[in-house]
């Protein structure tokens, strides 16, 4: 399907709009200006500021130790570069755990601070009062359940989750009680594609899947993935659409044989 680069602002309203009639909704990670600008000029329909800016950008091993300072910095320069896309940022480990309070203090940060269109939490029945407190509010909310990334030291492992039937029906449940709680869409991540399907089918709102098949109403991908430049990831569900690692890599290499063999800068490269 085509992509309508004519809307000129993609609302939560929008993705409602886009499950009822059937198209699919792309969404991709950004962490600054420049790579936002391009993203968003291209037509994508939902950026996510993420807290994955903890791995690709800062070279941490989890998403665990990323601030809300860091999400709100990240976030402000996504948001001065999107004239189309709405804009969702993660709200990052311990911003709004246990505490609604604290949830709802942590998102107005974010939305005013940084100018979120939206935020994303992790996790179902656990953080519904937290959900409710800050759609309440006025605060867009995104869930995310299945693979949660910053519950990594609960689960000890990034595999696929809910194989089994007891977590498979808790994410049933969680996905109607986030849908109940106001969530306006909600991410699924790496588990069975049948289950991301009826889950899919069952809410009223888009689900968009990473790692969970072609069901779901959406898809999402880390950019540096997608483009190749983190070459020491390759999931199944990863297609990569460029390998910028060795595309870079190769430029630099040119530099730096131009600039010692005084190839560069050439006479018309100099005033």
């Amino acid at each position: 399907m085509s992509v309508h680069k004519e809307i000129k602002k993609v609302t939560t309203h929008t993705l409602q709009e886009m499950k009822s009639r059937g198209e699919k909704i792309s969404m991709l990670t950004a962490y600054d200006f420049s790579m936002a600008k391009i993203i968003d000029d291209a037509g994508i329909d939902v950026i996510l500021v993420g807290d994955s800016a903890s791995n690709v950008m800062a070279g941490n091993e989890t998403t665990v130790t990323i601030t809300l300072e860091q999400m709100i910095f990240h976030g402000t320069w996504v948001v001065k570069a999107v004239n189309r896309a709405l804009v969702v940022v993660d709200m990052p480990f311990g911003s709004y755990q246990g505490n609604s309070k604290i949830a709802l203090q942590s998102a107005i940060r974010l939305m005013k601070e940084a100018g979120a269109h939206a935020v994303k939490m992790e996790g179902g029945s656990e953080i519904l009062e937290s959900v409710k407190r800050l759609v309440d509010s006025g605060i867009p909310v995104m869930g995310h359940l299945g693979l949660t990334p910053q519950s990594i030291y609960k689960f000890g492992t990034y595999t696929v989750r809910a194989k089994k039937e007891e977590e498979a029906d808790k994410l049933r449940k969680d996905a109607i009680l986030l849908q109940e709680a106001g969530c306006f869409s909600i991410v699924l991540e790496k588990i069975p594609s049948a289950l991301a399907t009826e889950v899919s089918q069952s809410l009223d709102i888009p689900v968009i899947g990473i790692g969970a098949g072609s069901g779901c109403d959406g898809q999402v991908l880390v950019m540096h993935d997608l483009l190749g430049i983190n070459n020491q990831f390759n999931p199944r569900f990863l297609r990569k659409y460029l390998n910028l690692y060795d595309d870079i890599k190769g430029a630099v290499e040119s530099y730096i044989k131009d600039v010692k063999s005084v190839d560069f800068p050439n006479e018309n490269e100099q005033y």
